[in-house]
């Protein structure tokens, strides 16, 4: 396990394949740790630094107390890539992540030159779905939530499975503050206007029972940025990583060997 003590938190991050090849780093989303991405890792082409992190107050990086901005966790995640000295990296972001994405990318180009915006969109939700959100959270804790997560997250036959189970756990064992805190963070963001001003290579990906971030929220985003590809990803919902990992990497896959990453 690694720690980046970057100040006011302190972040656990791992980093596999190639330490010497092209960087991509992974964003997850709320209520979820850098293990969101473990079954994608495998199908990953062969020479990729591959840099996967946990948000402030998720998995094993430190709970400052809520609420946060959404420019704490693009300087959080700014400050790591600059502790791992990455320039240049792929930055795939889902839900959360990729508003954090869409923030970083907008503020270092040096360090960002492609986009994956995963299950995201320049704006999610309303201030009162997410005051109401918190306020449930805080009344109840996350336990309150997490039927109703597992629907907007996973299509109905993911839902059938046992599989879906250890990520509702996952869910409700995220700390009380970190989660109310991201939630925070979201409902203050709306990057329309700066995510229109992007100019890189961006791939945006949705799945057909996404129920946190609808295709067409995913594609209206998508089109704001020119020459973006858009794909969609049918009988996946809201975490298309793990419902359909090696379809979801080989997205990554076509989508890197296009921009000459890999």
């Amino acid at each position: 396990m690694q720690i980046a003590d970057i100040g006011d938190v302190q972040l656990h991050y791992r980093v596999d394949g190639d330490p010497n090849g092209a960087p991509i780093v992974f964003a997850n989303s709320l209520g979820t740790d850098l293990r969101l991405w473990d079954a994608v890792l495998p199908h990953l082409p062969a020479g990729l630094r591959i840099i996967r992190y946990d948000k402030r107050g998720h998995g094993l990086s430190s709970e400052p107390t809520a609420p946060y901005s959404m420019g704490a966790l693009v300087r959080d995640t700014e400050a790591l890539l600059d502790h791992l000295q990455v320039r240049d990296c792929v930055f795939v972001g889902l839900s959360i992540g990729g508003l954090i994405a869409q923030g970083l990318a907008v503020k270092r180009m040096d360090q960002v030159r492609a986009l994956v915006l995963s299950n995201t969109a320049a704006k999610i939700g309303t201030p009162k779905i997410w005051q109401d959100r918190m306020a449930a959270v805080r009344k109840d804790g996350i336990e309150a939530l997490a039927d109703a997560a597992m629907e907007r997250w996973f299509s109905r036959d993911f839902r059938a499975s046992a599989e879906h189970v250890a990520w509702r756990n996952m869910m409700v064992r995220q700390p009380v503050d970190g989660y109310v805190g991201c939630c925070a963070a979201i409902s203050g963001t709306d990057f329309y206007t700066p995510t229109s001003g992007l100019r890189l290579p961006t791939m945006g990906i949705a799945g057909s029972e996404d129920g946190s971030t609808p295709p067409d929220l995913v594609r209206e985003t998508i089109d704001l940025i020119p020459g973006a590809r858009f794909e969609l990803m049918r009988r996946a919902g809201h975490l298309p990583c793990v419902e359909q990992p090696s379809e979801y990497a080989a997205l990554l896959q076509s989508f890197l060997s296009d921009i000459g990453h890999i």
